[in-house]
């Protein structure tokens, strides 16, 4: 696994789907090119094949394995076995294979994948597969194949990046961005003003080693303030977590999601607010709450604020005066992760993924606030919001007050005799040591002024907007827009293929779209609790 490029910056365009609850990308396979979905909860990357016959993999553009590609390779004659199976009892099995990968400008040859061969997950918009950017630990591939680092570990580790970091800004209007490398110098204006937060390590399971490693891209979360008010944060594993709550960001999850103890003592605050589905763990609210939601973590007390505009889900048709809202509640997770930050959390800030460096640095997660407003939203602004959204969700309100359920904490899955930390050191699986830490050795978020911040890449997207200003010989001025055109793109067919192919116009930047429909692992459920409140 190699890649045609030195040490560079990538950056790109993520696309909102069209039922606005993810995001998507396309990515090219040889010379063919496909949607994704993009993970940050997950590690691998898997695409539909033409030999899947089930109705769910014959909606999208799959690849073709009767074309002959030049830069496709077999591993293990094509019997190195993928599975996948989710929360909501979908799954997506095939084989490993590699084949060149190019993201932007970036070409990477021998990019070990899935091709999936049995799937009953749907997927919208010619979606394709899934992109994870997740830590290794968590690879099918990499634990059943050798030489198969996933995607963006597989840049920190060869040092193909400037920096091993990878950059989110997640918009409603198509202008966001995923960067590699580089951070986006057109969202983030003021480095001085990104939170770093050193991630969570977590002990191994089982005999899968001695020593712990890092599994998701989570940190601690601090506090939790409705209008200015803390509520008490009830971690499920204390002891094992050291009194903190685990948190957990991911592009795959279109929702928030906490324990049932921390859900109900926010909702408890709102008037009139009351829990309508204790299945899903969903609330509704009056929809003309103006009530913010405060979120700090790590120990810097910088508030991350959620207006109702970013948590209200939609209006309920059962009662036109009460909306559903984030976040919901779940049951304990074994893994100790009690909270899951989605897009609509994600929305309101730019995320950074900084991948750690072997013996050196261990991975953080910069946020970047992309509003300092901490009053509430007007209730005009929110009414606006929801006409806009023009969405109200099918929901059968129960008849009576609900009860808050009392949930059952099971056992914890890692190995206690193992210690882990937050920030720890690791000796391999991160970045290469051949990086100079721009963090270093840090436990707790560290104060900007003694970090380096100019030696944080920068990078600029091209415009896709021109504004002329034009003077007559008559000294009049005239100024025209002018939206560059973009190319069209034929997805899940290469160039002259005979059989038929998805044309589609690939909006912004280049050609590259980014979707999230699939969370992996504990994502993977939520989605499809959310997916059922909305259908």
């Amino acid at each position: 696994r190699e890649a045609a490029n030195t040490s560079q910056a990538f950056i790109s365009s993520v696309i909102l789907s069209s039922d606005g609850l993810s995001y998507y990308a396309v990515i090219g396979l040889g010379d063919m090119n496909f949607r994704v979905s993009l993970d940050t909860a997950s590690s691998d990357l898997w695409i539909m094949a033409s030999s899947c016959s089930t109705s769910t993999c014959q909606a999208v553009p799959r690849y073709p394995l009767t074309y002959e590609s030049a830069t496709y390779r077999a591993v293990n004659e094509n019997s190195t076995e993928f599975a996948a199976e989710y929360a909501d009892g979908t799954i997506a099995a095939g084989f490993v294979a590699t084949e060149s990968f190019h993201f932007s400008n970036l070409t990477v040859s021998n990019q070990a994948f899935a091709l999936i061969s049995d799937s009953n997950v749907t997927m919208i918009d010619d979606i394709s597969g899934i992109l994870g950017l997740g830590f290794p630990r968590i690879s099918t591939i990499n634990a059943t194949s050798t030489n198969s680092t996933p995607f963006f570990p597989g840049l920190a580790q060869q040092g193909l990046l400037q920096y091993p970091l990878f950059g989110l800004s997640l918009t409603r209007n198509n202008t966001g961005t995923l960067s590699l490398g580089a951070i986006d110098s057109s969202v983030v204006t003021n480095l001085s003003n990104v939170e770093w937060n050193p991630v969570v390590d977590f002990p191994p399971i089982g005999n899968e080693s001695n020593s712990s490693s890092y599994y998701q891209w989570a940190i601690p979360l601090t506090s939790l303030a409705v209008n200015g008010t803390l509520i008490t944060l009830s971690p499920s594993y204390p002891t094992v977590t050291a009194n903190h709550s685990i948190a957990m960001f991911d592009v795959g999850t279109p929702g928030i999601f906490g324990p049932w103890a921390d859900i109900s003592k926010l909702f408890s605050t709102f008037v009139s607010a009351r829990l309508v589905d204790e299945a899903a763990g969903q609330w509704a609210v009056p929809c003309d709450s103006a009530i913010t939601l405060s979120f700090t973590f790590g120990s810097v007390q910088r508030n991350f604020t959620l207006q109702p505009t970013d948590y209200i889900i939609g209006e309920a048709s059962g009662d036109p005066g009460l909306c559903l809202a984030w976040p919901v509640a779940l049951d304990p997770s074994p893994d100790g992760i009690d909270w899951q930050f989605g897009t609509p959390f994600m929305r309101t800030v730019y995320t950074v993924f900084s991948y750690g460096i072997d013996t050196l640095e261990p991975p953080m997660i910069g946020l970047y606030s992309l509003s300092n407003v901490t009053t509430p939203d007007s209730t005009a602004v929110i009414n606006s919001f929801l006409a806009s959204a023009s969405k109200v969700i099918g929901t059968t309100l129960p008849n009576s007050l609900l009860l808050t359920p009392s949930a059952t904490t099971p056992a914890y899955s890692f190995n206690t005799s193992t210690p882990a930390s937050i920030g720890a050191i690791v000796q391999v699986a991160l970045a290469t040591s051949t990086y100079s830490p721009i963090f270093g050795i840090v436990t707790t978020v560290p104060d900007p002024a003694t970090l380096n911040l100019s030696a944080i890449p920068l990078i600029t997207p091209s415009p896709t907007i021109a504004t002329y200003t034009v003077t007559n010989s008559a000294g009049m001025i005239s100024t025209s827009v002018s939206h560059f055109s973009v190319p069209s793109i034929v997805l899940g067919a290469p160039p002259g293929w005979s059989s038929a192919g998805f044309t589609a116009r690939a909006p912004g930047l280049t050609s590259l779209l980014l979707f999230t429909v699939i969370p992996s692992l504990l994502s993977l459920l939520l989605c499809c609790t959310l997916l059922d409140l909305l259908s």
